[in-house]
């Protein structure tokens, strides 16, 4: 219960993300590294992902794992520590997929204890952070995962249809399950409305510096490649309800409620007397899209 309360100081974390898979990864990760009133980066995993933009997990972490290191390029954060991470989801639940992700995360958070835990960030399928757990179950006490996946706890939906879920429900079952304090950010009808538009983009990012002119052109080549030149076209950037969640509740806003547990044919399975966890249920929309145009500037 103390490390579900949301941290007032700087504190560590690393994030965990499906970069190359769409284009609010990058936003996110920017975030991440432009925000050290609340948070000290200590490292970046390269999350695996499959669909039209690579053929296997393998190929979706190592393009990301590249994409990162664009993106750290253009923040003028070259050499900044990250890996790469599992090549396959989780066989089960009870086996680990090894990668230097993985591994890293299991030592950072040995380094770490439930008084100064490490928050880890995950903006992806939860692969890596599974086989953390699986490889030193001990851990869990000392991280703290904010994780942008799943719906919410009533969504009606039988069938899992969040990308970050379904890829893996055995990771999300492993972590839902470990007993470390987890923090979730659901996708439709709480982060989703973290969008924004070409106008908004061109009036606050474009032409301010090298990482503004990317995010605007990996963004727009996105909308008009999918939406056909659309001229009302709008792109949602819901990863960085993760970074956001760590800056306030003005932000943010949760609940705790007992863990449920991801269920295979979809949804989720109810207990009221499972261990807590946080689910937001709110965003405050303007006020994150203001903070993050203000440090994507820079």
């Amino acid at each position: 219960m103390q490390n579900l309360q949301r941290p007032t100081g700087i504190i560590n974390a690393v994030l965990d993300t499906d970069t190359y898979n769409e284009i609010d990864d990058q936003y996110a990760l920017a975030y991440f590294l432009r925000s050290p009133e609340r948070i000290n980066p200590l490292a970046i995993y390269a999350a695996p992902f499959a669909n039209v933009r690579a053929t296997t997990p393998a190929e979706g972490m190592e393009k990301s794992y590249e994409e990162i290191h664009r993106v750290l390029h253009h923040c003028a954060r070259e050499g900044f520590p990250a890996y790469r991470g599992s090549t396959t989801y989780l066989p089960d639940e009870y086996t680990p997929v090894e990668s230097e992700a993985a591994r890293d995360l299991v030592e950072r958070a040995l380094a770490h204890t439930p008084d100064n835990p490490l928050y880890v960030l995950s903006i992806g399928c939860i692969t890596n952070v599974a086989s953390a757990l699986l490889m030193v179950p001990a851990i869990r006490r000392n991280i703290v995962v904010v994780w942008l996946g799943g719906q919410v706890h009533h969504w009606p939906n039988l069938k899992w249809t969040e990308f970050n879920m379904v890829q893996d429900i055995a990771a999300a079952r492993v972590v839902y399950n470990s007993g470390c304090a987890l923090v979730q950010l659901p996708c439709m009808g709480v982060v989703s409305h973290l969008m924004t538009t070409e106008p908004e983009l061109r009036t606050h990012i474009k032409g301010k510096s090298s990482l503004g002119d990317y995010l605007y052109d990996i963004t727009c080549d996105k909308a008009v490649r999918e939406d056909g030149g659309n001229a009302a076209w709008s792109r949602v950037i819901w990863d960085i309800s993760v970074v956001a969640w760590l800056l306030g509740d003005d932000f943010v806003k949760d609940v705790t409620v007992p863990a449920p547990i991801p269920a295979y044919e979809g949804g989720y399975l109810h207990d009221p007397h499972r261990h807590p966890m946080k689910v937001a249920y709110y965003v405050n929309r303007d006020a994150v899209f203001l903070d993050l145009f203000g440090k994507l500037a820079r």
